[in-house]
């Protein structure tokens, strides 16, 4: 189980990551956020006229009370009662701002995923070749709920920080531009540690996140090959490797955290030995009575404006574990959404079509079961070509790197209604053929042809819709038996799955089952057989009724006696229908029309199989082989 598909690059986080991510929330909740930018101001103001509150509390009203032998007490409460309102209202302007947040946070997640996952579904099948799920999945959840803390909390302190910082800088310089100076000098030395500091976890966070996919994989990996992983007595390997992975995560995780975790403490002490400073200095000053406005009451006031100077730099401090972790859990969220969809320049479409009599072809809205390749071209002129299922390939080269080259003009026909098979060695380039039929990759040398038609030119849906397809391993979701039948073609009716199911052979199993059709299915059908699971894969492609069908070693993975049962269910799906097969059992090809002999991405061989087995060549070796195996 080694390591070997690339993951996502690695590297220094940009600015540009913060602005895009920044984007979603700001493009997607406009109104929302002028509203809490509102909410925010009032409370920072509210806390800003609590601290100014503090000169007016000293110096003219607990000063002059004490040389007073009969105070009135009666200002000192009117003034505290307009506080208590004041702060009311800021604690309500508080619950507001955090309530809108959440709901800002929790949309613009949901509105990631959405857009991850549809992008997703326009990635070519070669992204998902070279990405382990394992990384992706990582992307859907770690990566996802990085963010959240940094849209629900942190884009509100920032503000709230932003705001307190100008309204207090504009209230210090009022009440002492000297000592407004030395406060400026001490929040330099803050911003120069949280610069330095912020940058290394920041670094740390981006291998923590990567060390989570790749953990995440190799899970992923082994609980599918937990078979495996037994029967080659693997356990302690597996354990070794995972060490490894994880250690690799605790590392980085640790150094993350350490970083961001002595910033807010070397901020805060750096704070702390300002406000010493200052109120040494300060303190100073008001004794000696040389400066006529430094008064008591001013110089608490000051202390406590300095105090809420610094205390932003301290407060984003604390959030520096929260950025780092969610900027580089939207690098790799933005990876994802940059990857290139796939390609598909195809302008023939696949259209509903009526078949007159006079031989002409009439597109129409309804399902008529029968259909038409709509070809409009340069002149404007759309022209229709019934489909029929004729498929060739014409000196088709083709390399997966760009480099290696796998099929080596590599030409064939099937008419209408032809079954077609492919035999040969593993990596002889039987499979890779079906990949290029579907438009999974695209060659690089000469033409594929669909009813005479340049596959090329056929749009991708369109393609695929007309190309039914059972694989060896039965990909089933999780749902009813029904639906996982319909899946196939959505707009089928209850009678069309049965019909598919009886054709697939599938339905008096799925009779017996308790709750029939309704059964759900979990698992990838884990508590159906092989067989089952391959004769529901079959109805699936049954109710497409698409005109062409691709079997890739669809029994290779059953026993023998079900395999005549799936055998009749594919002899049925095939009927009528040009059908590519593959397949290693060379007893299931016997009845082909046409069979293709493969080796080194070439084909060495063709006939049927009578010609082949008298011509006692490659083929003739591998079904006598297979012959004199299975009578021993």
């Amino acid at each position: 189980m080694g390591r070997g598909r690339r993951g996502y690059a690695t590297g220094p986080l940009d600015k540009g990551t913060l602005r895009r991510a920044l984007k979603y929330v700001f493009g997607g909740y406009p109104i929302h956020l002028i509203i809490v930018a509102l909410f925010i101001g009032l409370s920072a103001f509210v806390h800003l006229r609590g601290t100014l509150f503090m000169r007016e509390l000293i110096d003219v009203y607990i000063l002059p009370m004490l040389d007073t032998v009969d105070p009135d007490y009666g200002p000192l409460a009117g003034a505290l009662g307009k506080l208590a309102a004041l702060y009311l209202a800021g604690v309500i302007a508080a619950y507001s701002y955090n309530l809108i947040m959440i709901y800002v946070s929790q949309g613009t997640l949901a509105r990631i995923r959405n857009e991850v996952f549809s992008h997703m579904q326009t990635l070519p099948i070669r992204y998902f070749d070279t990405h382990e799920r394992g990384d992706v999945m990582s992307v859907y959840t770690n990566d996802v709920d990085a963010m959240r803390e940094i849209i629900g909390r942190t884009i509100p302190q920032v503000l709230n920080s932003g705001i307190t910082v100008v309204i207090t800088f504009i209230s210090m310089v009022k009440l002492s531009i000297p000592m407004t100076c030395m406060s400026i000098l001490m929040v330099c030395v803050q911003l120069f540690a949280a610069k330095k500091l912020g940058g290394l976890s920041r670094k740390y966070f981006f291998l923590r996140q990567t060390a989570i996919g790749k953990a995440n994989s190799f899970v992923e990996e082994t609980l599918e090959g937990e078979k495996v992983v037994k029967v080659f007595c693997h356990e302690d390997h597996a354990i070794e490797e995972f060490d490894i992975l994880n250690e690799n995560l605790r590392s980085s995780a640790a150094k993350a955290n350490i970083y961001a975790g002595i910033l807010m403490p070397v901020n805060g002490n750096i704070g702390n030995i300002a406000y010493v400073l200052m109120a040494v200095i300060g303190g100073a000053i008001v004794i000696s009575g040389k400066v006529s406005y430094m008064t008591l009451g001013m110089l608490v006031t000051f202390l406590s404006l300095s105090r809420s100077f610094s205390r932003p730099i301290t407060q984003v401090s604390q959030q520096v574990n929260s950025i780092a972790l969610a900027m580089a859990g939207a690098a790799r969220i933005f990876a994802v959404l940059d990857a290139e969809s796939e390609a598909d320049e195809g302008k023939v479409e696949l259209v509903n079509a009526r078949i007159l009599d006079d031989g002409t072809v009439e597109e129409t809205a309804e399902h008529t079961g029968q259909w038409a390749w709509k070809y409009p071209h340069s002149d404007g002129t759309i022209t229709y070509t019934p489909m029929q299922g004729q498929v060739t390939l014409e000196n088709v080269d083709f390399s997966y790197d760009g480099e290696k080259t796998v099929l080596h003009e590599v030409s064939l026909y099937g008419n209408p209604g032809e079954k077609i098979a492919f035999v040969g060695s593993t990596g002889a380039g039987k499979t890779t053929i079906t990949n290029l039929l579907n438009r999974f990759y695209d060659i690089d040398q000469g033409k594929i042809r669909y009813d005479g038609i340049n596959i090329q030119k056929i749009k991708k849906p369109a393609l695929r819709s007309a190309l039914g397809i059972v694989l060896q391993d039965s990909q089933l979701f999780t749902g009813t038996i029904m639906e996982n039948i319909r899946y196939g073609r959505l707009n089928a009716t209850d009678e069309e799955c049965i019909a598919a199911a009886r054709l697939a052979n599938a339905d008096a199993f799925i009779r017996r089952l308790p709750e029939g059709y309704d059964t759900m299915i979990t698992g990838n059908g884990a508590n159906l057989s092989q067989g089952e699971r391959q004769m529901l894969c079959i109805a699936r492609a049954a109710v497409a009724d698409p005109p062409v069908m691709i079997l890739d070693e669809a029994t290779s993975s059953i026993d023998t006696r079900t395999e005549s049962l799936v055998q009749t269910a594919m002899d049925a799906l095939m009927h009528g229908r040009t059908t590519f097969v593959i397949a290693h059992r060379l007893s299931t090809v016997r009845n082909s029309d046409c069979i293709m002999v493969m080796e080194q991405g070439r084909i060495i061989e063709r006939g049927n199989h009578e010609q082949l087995i008298a011509k006692q060549g490659r083929y003739y070796q591998l079904y006598t082989g297979n012959a004199a195996k299975e009578t021993a």
